[in-house]
């Protein structure tokens, strides 16, 4: 049997491509809110750094109306380092609306996510985004998707999809472009006849997956997932299945629907809706719940394994402990056993020393979003440069590889080969875009991809737009040249002065402003030089009793260059940590001490001493 009263759906995307946008109209449209012109924009986009950001971080549950059907919507991160909260989320529904930009066309995500998606058999329904946009090209990108689905072996019926023009940002669509669209009638008309109404057997044993877990301060944590099979009461013992052969038996406290962006409490849930449960605390991403008398165990969740890992560790710097409220090995280790519990694709080792540990992620953005969390939270810590993960297969070693598609303007395509031939990439295709523009296609090794963004946005001008997602372990490709320049380290701890920036920036560019504190070994520039050179950027003016002509003339300051967090991540070295307080970033060298870094033959650093400015010893 069907529930014909509901569609699960989810939407799926490259980042940037309108999903959020989408929500937003179809809301407006079903008249989820009474006042409408006051609901804002991204409304799903609830944490702070995803409005900040742009960029959906972790998925999300909510329903809409129309019709009288319900339709349970579940959006999506689309950037491949949260492609973890796509692999699970995707088991709650019975089809994907996949958004593809009208301008860009399909780029890397749009593949990760289509293939999750064909692969767990669900019907998708192809939505051209944008199409209002003046570089629009939906022609030629229809071609492009069509060509995806071949490439990734859609079967018969999921590759006669339906196609759906649309503008998120005014909320309409239509299913030809002769004919202009007025609203999302024929989106939702699409969803109605394409998405497979939810099996279910009113009779069959209880059967359930959790994918996603939240939690309240009253009621503990919650499990969210689908009820595949039977029914679940308020206070009806069930028995949650996890891994191996554990069995962890209870009863279910609370029921929870959604209703449009809130969980609703209901005393039943029946087969094919999405749902949330309160009563077992033990509950956790991947486990089935069942019938105590009759327990069926359904297929654990399978996620892809991380490719990059950072050492967090406690803060020993000078400046330790001064902004930060959490500042203990203790308090780091509970909050990483924290976003375990709800990050299934995050993995920790723990190692022999209890102030420091290996946290590995899919991806740097990921990492750099629970280090940012963490700061904000009040965590103070360090971390190292990130590292790929590497395997080995009958004696070779393996790492991670990523697809790599960049558009910029034609003159500066040259250049980026260029660039990307030293990374070890290796160019797969090249295409023309409309006016300017040339799409590169690159298979790269992911540590040649650390740092490279700044360097392509400095030889783009600006003008280049870049996307990249994981395509698989290949054999190793050999040494990769990192950063070219070396650094300016600080051999003084104190205030910056003017006079000390006046004579350093000649040598450089600063990331420091006078005013700001640092300390012995804390990274203040990058050189022009490709060895590290030790400063005083402390020194001020002596005093004197002689006066001349142009002594008191006002040197130019350059302003200081600031670094991002995901930034100063690709900057440092192997020799170099990140110092996050909730206040501030500092780079540092793990070896303080000038003539202890020499003595371990690290940085190759230079001494250069202002009492004789010019002289290097």
């Amino acid at each position: 049997m069907r529930r014909q009263d509901i569609r699960n759906v989810a939407i799926i995307a490259h980042v940037d491509h309108g999903k959020t946008t989408l929500v937003d109209a179809m809301m407006r449209q079903c008249k989820l809110f009474r006042n409408i012109d006051q609901m804002g924009d991204c409304i799903l986009d609830s944490g702070d750094l995803e409005r900040e950001r742009g960029i959906t971080i972790v998925a999300k549950n909510m329903s809409l109306v129309w019709q009288g059907v319900k339709i349970n919507i579940v959006d999506t991160p689309g950037h491949s380092d949260f492609g973890g909260e796509v692999e699970r989320v995707l088991r709650m529904v019975d089809g994907v609306l996949l958004l593809v930009d009208a301008a860009e066309g399909p780029l890397p995500q749009t593949r990760f996510v289509l293939k999750k998606a064909l692969e767990l058999g669900l019907r998708p329904i192809v939505v051209i985004n944008k199409i209002d946009r003046p570089d629009a090209r939906v022609r030629e990108v229809l071609d492009e998707t069509i060509d995806l689905f071949i490439e990734l072996d859609a079967d018969d019926e999921q590759w006669n999809f339906p196609v759906i023009y649309a503008s998120g940002r005014y909320g309409t669509s239509t299913t030809d472009l002769a004919d202009p669209g007025r609203d999302l009638t024929p989106l939702f008309r699409s969803i109605m006849d394409h998405v497979p109404a939810p099996e279910y057997d009113p009779e069959s044993p209880l059967s359930g997956l959790i994918t996603n877990i939240s939690h309240d301060d009253y009621i503990g944590r919650i499990g969210i997932g689908r009820l595949l099979g039977g029914r679940v009461r308020t206070g009806d013992p069930i028995v949650v299945l996890s891994g191996g052969d554990k069995q962890v038996f209870g009863q279910v406290q609370k029921l929870f629907v959604f209703e449009g962006l809130e969980r609703t409490v209901v005393p039943v849930v029946e087969a094919g809706e999405l749902f949330a449960f309160a009563g077992i605390p033990s509950v956790t991403i991947g486990d089935s719940i069942a019938d105590p008398a009759n327990p069926i165990r359904l297929n654990i969740l399978t996620i892809e394994p991380p490719t990059v890992s950072m050492i967090f560790m406690v803060n020993n710097s000078p400046f330790g402990g001064r902004e930060g409220q959490h500042v203990t090995s203790s308090k780091l280790r509970e909050r990483v056993e924290k976003e375990l519990k709800t990050n299934v694709s995050i993995s920790v080792e723990w190692g022999d020393s209890p102030d420091r540990f290996t946290v590995a992620g899919r991806g740097e953005l990921q990492l750099a979003i629970l280090i940012e969390q963490m700061r904000r939270e009040g965590y103070e810590f360090q971390v190292s440069m990130p590292q790929v993960i590497t395997q080995t297969d009958g004696g070779k070693v393996l790492e991670p590889y990523e697809t790599l598609v960049a558009d910029m303007p034609k003159e500066c395509a040259g250049t980026v080969i260029r660039m990307l031939g030293e990374k070890k990439g290796v160019l797969e295709r090249m295409i023309d875009l409309k006016g300017t523009y040339t799409r590169l296609t690159f298979t790269v090794p992911m540590r040649g991809l650390f740092g490279f963004r700044t360097e392509f946005l400095s030889q783009t001008r600006g003008n280049g737009v870049m996307a990249h997602t994981y395509l698989g372990y290949r054999e190793w490709a050999g040494k990769i040249g990192g950063r070219r320049n070396g650094v300016l380290v600080s051999d003084r701890t104190g205030t910056v002065a003017t006079y000390a920036v006046a004579n350093i920036q000649d040598r450089g560019r600063l990331f420091v402003s006078a005013g700001d504190m640092v300390y012995v070994g804390q990274i203040v520039g990058e050189t022009m030089y490709a060895h590290d050179l030790a400063v005083n950027p402390t020194k001020q003016k002596h005093l004197t009793n002689m006066r001349s002509s142009t002594s008191d003339i006002a040197a130019k300051i350059d302003a200081p260059a600031i670094l991002a967090l995901d930034q100063m991540m690709d900057y440092i070295n192997e020799d170099e940590l990140l110092e996050v307080t909730p206040a501030s970033l500092r780079m540092r060298k793990k070896l303080l001490d000038f003539k202890e870094r020499k003595r371990a033959g690290l940085g190759h650093t230079a001494r250069i001493l202002f009492d004789r400015p010019g002289d290097i010893h």
